[in-house]
C-alpha cells in the first residue's frame, strides 16, 4: 500500500462521511420533521369509565395553548364547557379553571407521531392531574385517551385546531 492510495483512501471516506451526515439531516429536518403543535387547541374528553356515577358519560372541553422546543411540549390550559348529569354549562372569565401541560413528542418514522401530555388542573376545590396519550393526525387533529386521578377517570380526547 502506498501513502498517495492511503491518503485517497481517507479523503473519500472523509468526503463520504460528511455526505451521508448531510443527508440524513436534510432527511430529518426537511422529509420528517417535528410535527407542529405549537399554538391554540381546543380539546374534549368524554368520560367513559368512573368510579364517581354523577361523572358517567361527561363531556368536558378546555382550550390550551401550547409551545414545542425541540421535542418538549409545554403550555396552559383552561376549562370551558362541561356537560354531566349535574348539567350543562360554560365556563367565562373567572370561572374557568386553569392548569398547565408538560409533555413531549415521540417521533415515529414509521407509524403516526405520539404526544405524551401530563396536565395538571387547579381545580374548584382542588387539584387535578391528567394524563394523555394521543397519536397525531394532522397538524389539524390529535385523537387518543385520557386518564385522571379525579374520580379514577379515563375515556376519549379529541383536540382540534377548531373550536367544537
Amino acid at each position: 500500500m502506498s501513502f498517495n492510495s492511503f491518503c485517497s483512501d481517507t479523503l473519500a471516506t472523509m468526503i463520504g462521511g460528511i455526505f451521508l451526515a448531510l443527508l440524513f439531516f436534510w432527511l430529518r429536518e426537511k422529509i420528517f420533521p417535528l410535527p407542529k403543535v405549537t399554538g391554540r387547541w381546543y380539546f374534549e374528553i368524554c368520560t367513559a369509565n368512573t368510579s364517581y356515577k354523577p361523572y358517567e358519560n361527561m363531556v368536558l372541553h378546555y382550550v390550551a395553548m401550547l409551545w414545542r422546543e425541540g421535542n418538549r411540549i409545554e403550555g396552559t390550559v383552561e376549562k370551558i364547557y362541561e356537560n354531566s348529569s349535574t348539567g350543562e354549562r360554560d365556563f367565562v372569565g373567572k370561572d374557568r379553571t386553569r392548569g398547565e401541560a408538560t409533555g413531549y413528542i415521540e417521533k415515529n418514522y414509521f407509524a403516526k407521531d405520539r404526544i405524551f401530555l401530563h396536565i395538571v388542573e387547579n381545580g374548584h376545590g382542588r387539584e387535578s392531574t391528567n394524563f394523555y396519550e394521543l397519536i397525531l393526525d394532522s397538524n389539524e387533529v390529535m385523537s387518543g385517551t385520557f386518564s385522571s386521578m379525579v374520580a379514577n377517570q379515563d375515556g376519549s380526547a379529541t383536540w382540534k385546531r377548531k373550536e367544537f
